[in-house]
């Protein structure tokens, strides 16, 4: 059976004092010890080990290959020390972000990224849903914070208002329709008409609108989001009425956006738990949020 080695951090503190200062003289200052409790560490070190350590050459003590690499096999533990006696590093903390693809795909993936470049030690896990589930997962408290263009109050969550736009009409920047300011509702009369799909509650008040005024626009497309919707009017499909936040930010060179004259509103919340409290990071990505929101002519803060 093999006879267990002991170690000494004392002895390993004196090998890499001499070999930094050279002499047991300048080793024991470092140290805080006296030169011969030094002297008596090296020679314990070498007796252990069965090597010479160090040649005397003049005045001063010349390392020999031995302990060169002695020293240098004791480098992980002495970062391993520094890191226990110096100051803590900065927790990671970790912030738990869901939205639906309207806020998530561009406007969000931009602040994450600006928010993380001025808060290195933090860390954004995004996941991307639909409004129901946002609200099933603070519910359950698997995420942190949600984001949504939706009104749906629910036990056990909080709806904290952060946006309202008024509705506005995207059309090709060579459409007749882009040289009124305003769109009414009975301008759509006739055009072409890219529509948000019928599970959107927007696409009922939408209908309910146009049929007011008898207006019967010719729907020659359907979209599950607002940015869909924009992409195909971009194509030169036709028009389309939607929530212009955070759209039109992004849409605003490819696109004409108009106000859409109907009481047509909406508003974006932030999600979090009613049961427990919004994480400290949760609350800096809001400030964040509100802070770097751009402003434009169809929205404002809440």
């Amino acid at each position: 059976m093999a006879e267990r080695t002991w170690h000494s951090l004392p002895e390993y503190e004196a090998l890499r004092a001499l070999m930094e200062s050279g002499t047991t003289s300048k080793a024991a200052v470092r140290l805080g010890l006296s030169q011969s409790a030094v002297s008596r560490s090296i020679s314990s070190l070498e007796a252990r080990l069965g090597r010479l350590l160090f040649e005397r050459d003049g005045g001063r003590l010349r390392p020999t290959s031995e302990a060169a690499r002695l020293n240098k096999r004791l480098d992980p533990l002495f970062e391993a020390l520094d890191r226990i006696d110096g100051p803590p590093e900065p927790a990671q903390e970790t912030l738990r972000l869901i939205a639906p693809p309207t806020y998530a795909h561009r406007f969000l993936v931009h602040h994450i990224a600006t928010f993380l470049t001025a808060n290195p030690h933090f860390f954004v896990s995004l996941e991307v849903a639909s409004s129901e589930e946002i609200i099933r997962s603070i519910q359950e408290q698997r995420f942190d914070l949600g984001l949504m263009g939706v009104e749906m109050s629910r036990e056990g969550v909080t709806l904290t208002p952060y946006r309202v736009a008024t509705a506005a009409c995207a059309i090709p920047d060579a459409h007749p329709l882009a040289a009124l300011e305003v769109i009414r509702p009975q301008d759509l009369h006739g055009q072409r008409l890219i529509a948000l799909s019928h599970r959107h509650a927007r696409r009922a008040q939408l209908d309910k609108v146009l049929t007011n005024v008898r207006s019967v626009p010719r729907i020659v497309a359907e979209a599950s989001t607002s940015f869909a919707a924009v992409d195909l009017v971009r194509e030169g499909l036709g028009v389309t009425v939607v929530n212009p936040f955070p759209v039109a930010q992004y849409r605003s060179d490819d696109v004409s956006f108009r106000l859409f004259d109907s009481p047509i509103k909406y508003s974006t919340y932030f999600v979090t738990s009613e049961h427990a409290p919004t994480p400290a990071i949760a609350r800096a990505f809001i400030r964040h949020l509100r802070l770097h929101t751009l402003k434009t002519p169809f929205t404002d803060k809440a």
